[in-house]
């Protein structure tokens, strides 16, 4: 069964709180509606931004090195033990303690995205260019522009799970991309790279353009997967590849022609293949709609700037 416009509609007034239906036309299959028309509005303001949304540090460092690490799970410790095998000792960051303004390194910043706003208001001003953001799911990019520390920053784009504290994480290999498809970009991306490595995982630094193309990828990812296995009754993202690509390649394609009207953003060729090769190194994860606010609202707000 096709996905239906009904479902989209419930699922946002659920998670969106909002109290009157609208139309996801651009964001989902062709019988959700007609394609986004582009949004002058978004698209004047990545002009005055200066058009590239990333930027790579002149300085980029290269090496692994001592590092403060924000958030003490499964992320943050299998980092801390990757730093250990090296021969560097981290200062972790839990609930409560302060980012040391006389510290030095990169700040790991492994929390959920809600966490977000308090851990960079508590970071001394001094230390917030050497800021890392690693593995928050979903669009954090206007977000971290609105809190002054976007341009500076560096940004991790994972594909690395950790099932339970203490056990190897899985990379992200597929059989399309056997490099990796975890990916850093900023000022320490090299040392995000070497920090990696040493725990046997892959980490591409990509150039600003790259990077915003990807992270855009695993967005349209985690939005679509999950959508349509909550829909087909929570069933897995193997089982979502598998029975209803169909449905996912609409709604990928759809997605796409979102990205370049509305936000001037063209994503590599492959992009269903890769994503759902990825689908499948992942099969056993279940499926379900989490941080509406950071996922599927992208499409939302990208559907409002055309009904405006």
């Amino acid at each position: 069964m096709a996905v239906g416009r009904h479902l989209v509609v419930a699922c946002a007034l659920a998670l969106c709180h909002v109290s009157t239906a609208f139309n996801m036309a651009g964001c989902f299959p062709a019988q959700f509606g007609k394609q986004a028309a582009v949004s002058s509005r978004v698209s004047n303001v990545l002009r005055q931004r200066g058009g590239s949304a990333f930027r790579m540090s002149s300085g980029v460092s290269t090496e692994d090195c001592a590092c403060t690490i924000v958030g003490a799970g499964r992320i943050g410790q299998t980092l801390e033990g990757f730093g250990k095998s090296g021969g560097f000792s981290d200062t972790i960051i839990r609930r409560g303690d302060k980012i040391p303004a006389d510290g030095e390194g990169p700040i790991y910043v492994c929390t959920r995205n809600d966490a977000l706003d308090a851990v960079i208001d508590e970071c001394p001003p001094s230390r917030r260019s050497d800021l890392v953001f690693y593995g928050q799911n979903g669009y954090i990019e206007d977000f971290l522009r609105s809190k002054n520390v976007f341009d500076d920053s560096t940004k991790v784009l994972v594909y690395m799970a950790v099932a339970k504290l203490g056990e190897k994480p899985t990379d992200g290999i597929t059989d399309l991309n056997p490099e990796g498809l975890t990916a850093a970009t900023g000022k320490w991306a090299g040392q995000v790279a070497a920090r990696l490595r040493s725990g046997d995982m892959t980490c591409n630094v990509l150039d600003e353009d790259e990077f915003r193309a990807s992270m855009m990828e695993k967005l349209m990812w985690i939005s679509a997967f999950m959508l349509l296995g909550v829909h087909h009754g929570g069933i897995t993202v193997g089982d979502v590849e598998s029975k209803h690509r169909t449905d996912f390649d609409k709604m990928v394609t759809e997605m796409a022609t979102c990205l370049k009207e509305a936000r001037g953003i063209t994503l590599k060729d492959g992009t269903v293949d890769r994503l759902c090769a990825y689908a499948r190194s992942v099969a056993h994860f279940p499926t379900a709609l989490k941080e509406f606010e950071w996922r599927n609202k992208f499409w939302l707000d990208i559907t409002r700037e055309r009904e405006a």
